[in-house]
């Protein structure tokens, strides 16, 4: 049987004009999250099979990659479900993760802890434009902190290091899940029926809403109480303003602090980030994550579908490993989404080095060889990036791909170089 030349379904092969600019995007990450304070820390990409079926990954559980059980564990014979053949799998996300290792070593670490993790993650997802079954994610998280120092914190990082790489006049969408249980609590809605509403109501941008309405209504709602929810939603402006109107509009229906401290937070980073972006409030975003308990948001880039970047605050998932509820809240930005952004646009690295190419002609004397990588050695010496490889007959096309790779500069040593 013949071996396949090309990758898993939804992985991929990464080329050198790539990786060039995905080593600089995560240069650029370390940098500015240390320059907030943010410490790097590193996880497994296998986790037990309990964490990542804990039901806290919404539908992302079902996009498990499960790992079988290993030699005695591992009895076919009496194998009567799945779960009984394996007991660990592939990372869906870095959060699961995170709150496992925070719950295994908060004594070992400052508090609040100010955490950054960036590693590849798998989802039995179906590929598509910047979606892939492995994908690297790149995480900052602050656990210990209830205030909303922590979202502000989050939001300032984020959007300092998408202006670094040259994003600008993208969007950061930000809501509270408290204020959407308030906004459906207002309008009849009952408690059990929160999650059917919001995933219908996730589809806003895709069937605008009189889809919304429809399908609420094909979903067996009060037609009442359904004209009434989206009403509220054409009432709220998508700013600190809109946000404060809800403590009239919700009164009774949710603690006006949580629309306070909402409003609070996209005033503060209005007024401190030197980043150019738009921050509104759109009490549409929803996010499929169970595990969210409060503020939740999103960077939407215009002419790209769907987010480059997401996250929220989790109070309650590290209590389910410890049974003491920690305060939690972080941002991932869309690595990938960032890098095929990038790669579209034909982004190049800035402020690219010297890098030297020297090509040898084929039968030179091994002095003249020997000459050659010995200019190249003292030239790395120094700093600069210098290869060397033997001349191609194609030399204008050896040359070409060179520059492709980023090379600027070129020397060739023929026969008779040292004569």
């Amino acid at each position: 049987m013949a071996l396949k030349k090309k990758p898993v379904t939804g992985m991929k092969d990464i080329l050198p004009a790539e990786m060039q600019v995905r080593d600089y995007v995560m240069k650029q990450i370390r940098e500015t999250y240390d320059g907030f304070g943010f410490q790097s820390i590193e996880t497994p990409c296998v986790e037990h099979i309990e964490n990542l079926t804990s039901k806290q990954g919404g539908d992302n559980e079902k996009l498990i990659f499960k790992v079988m059980k290993r030699g005695d564990k591992l009895n076919l014979d009496a194998a009567q479900t799945e779960n009984d053949l394996v007991d660990s799998g592939l990372r869906y996300d870095l959060t699961v993760p995170l709150s496992r290792y925070y719950s295994n070593h908060a004594a070992e670490l400052p508090t609040p802890f100010k955490s950054l993790q960036m590693g590849s993650v798998w989802r039995a997802d179906r590929p598509q434009k910047g979606r892939f079954r492995q994908f690297v994610q790149c995480d900052i998280d602050i656990l210990g902190d209830p205030s909303r120092l922590a979202e502000i914190e989050l939001i300032l990082a984020t959007t300092t290091l998408l202006g670094k790489i040259g994003f600008k006049g993208y969007t950061v969408r930000i809501n509270d899940r408290n204020i959407l249980k308030g906004m459906a609590a207002s309008c009849g809605f009952s408690e059990e029926s929160y999650d059917q509403v919001f995933i219908i109501l996730d589809k806003m941008d895709k069937i605008g809403m009189d889809g919304v309405a429809k399908e609420l209504v094909e979903a067996g709602y009060d037609e009442d109480n359904v004209k009434k929810y989206l009403a509220l939603f054409e009432q709220v402006t998508p700013d600190a303003k809109g946000v404060r109107s809800l403590k009239t509009l919700l009164d009774g229906s949710m603690d006006p602090e949580q629309a306070e401290n909402l409003a609070a937070m996209i005033d503060s980073v209005s007024q401190i980030s030197k980043s150019q972006f738009h921050i509104v409030f759109d009490p549409t975003l929803v996010r499929g994550m169970s595990y969210y308990t409060g503020t939740i948001f999103e960077i939407q880039v215009e002419g790209f579908p769907g987010s480059v970047g997401g996250g929220g605050r989790y109070d309650k998932m590290i209590g389910k490993f410890t049974g003491m509820d920690t305060p939690a809240c972080g941002f991932s930005i869309g690595f990938e989404r960032i890098i095929t952004i990038l790669m579209d646009e034909g982004f190049t690295v800035p402020g690219k080095e010297e890098k030297l190419a020297i090509l040898i002609e084929k039968g030179v004397s091994d002095e003249v060889m020997n000459h050659a990588v010995t200019e190249a050695m003292n030239k790395r010496e120094k700093g600069s990036v210098v290869l060397v490889a033997q001349m191609n007959k194609n030399k204008k096309f050896q040359k070409e791909n060179l520059e492709k790779e980023g090379y600027n500069q070129f020397k060739e040593y023929y026969k008779d170089a040292l004569k």
